[in-house]
């Protein structure tokens, strides 16, 4: 049974090494700084009572029991992953089919693929208030479009349960250019050949998508989902614009109730929220890649 010897690098690549780790080390200061060293101050922070003024005092698990405690922070985890379950399957869902629909090249696809590019370059916070005015009880489209069907119709969107929920979701929902262009991109990488070849074997349009455009697509489309659902998590501009969280907790989610702690000096508890939404983020991003296997090839 033979081993493979490892060769020891030369006088030559060592002293490469060293310029290597020398140029590097910018990078890796400013890494340190502005990166690792936060995230432990959050993390050691969330454990603390303070008030972003005075030293902080340790108070061990205390934030972390009241934080799971509170009616506000369940109803953001339920809201979580309801938004989690949304964004993953009609939201990538519906990007993924404009992306096969555009792969077509029909009439007009580039100036479509223009035209849905444009809510992306308008922040959330804008598109915000536009749907505050667009779900408005008097002057708002939806409204008024529904009334020419049922006079008497009158809700207030961001401001009844359910229906505060709803139009939440539906101010993100659609929004899916992102998810287009990461599967669109694939999709334009796949070989030609296979397709021919299919085609030779007789393969129908349904076949070739379900047999080949998709497994190709696979990492493209879990990539979109991780992204997707972590903007959910991070989700704030939408809610704090629009409802604050309510009615009562109905939209209430974990940034929200992080601003909301920083403006009550509740650093501590705040951070706490922070440690949360970071460990979700990392728990999303391991899911995703176990589910789609992400670090496989796929040819």
């Amino acid at each position: 049974m033979s081993s493979k010897r490892k060769i020891a690098p030369s006088k030559l690549e060592r002293k490469n090494y060293k310029w290597i780790y020398l140029f590097l080390l910018p990078s890796f200061i400013v890494f340190v700084t502005f990166y690792i060293q936060p995230i432990f101050t959050v993390f050691y922070t969330s454990f603390t009572k303070w008030d972003g003024f005075n030293k902080p005092k340790f108070i061990g698990f205390t934030n972390y029991i009241n934080m799971f405690g509170n009616t506000a922070f369940r109803y953001s985890l339920k809201n979580l992953l309801l938004w989690s379950i949304i964004a993953a399957v009609l939201h990538v869902g519906f990007g993924v089919l404009v992306a096969f629909a555009i792969f077509k090249k029909p009439y007009g696809w580039k100036f479509t693929r223009a035209v849905f590019m444009i809510p992306n370059v308008i922040s959330a916070a804008a598109w915000a208030m536009i749907y505050r005015f667009m779900f408005h009880d008097d002057m708002g489209m939806i409204n008024n479009l529904i009334r020419k069907f049922n006079p008497d119709f009158h809700i207030q969107w961001f401001y009844q349960s359910p229906f505060a929920f709803i139009a939440v979701t539906l101010t993100w929902l659609f929004y899916a250019v992102i998810v287009t262009l990461i599967v669109l991109n694939d999709l334009f990488a796949i070989p030609s050949d296979l397709f021919e070849a299919a085609r030779v074997d007789g393969a129908s349009d349904f076949q070739l998508i379900k047999y080949i455009q998709l497994p190709l697509c696979r990492n493209a489309i879990g990539t979109s989902i991780i992204a997707s659902i972590t903007a959910r998590v991070a989700m704030y501009e939408q809610i704090a614009l629009t409802t604050a969280g309510g009615p009562g907790d109905d939209t209430m989610n974990l940034p929200v109730i992080l601003v909301k702690s920083i403006m009550d000096l509740k650093y501590g508890y705040a951070n706490a929220n922070g440690v949360i939404m970071f460990i979700l983020g990392l728990f999303i991003l391991w899911l995703i890649n176990k589910l789609f296997k992400m670090n496989e090839s796929v040819y």
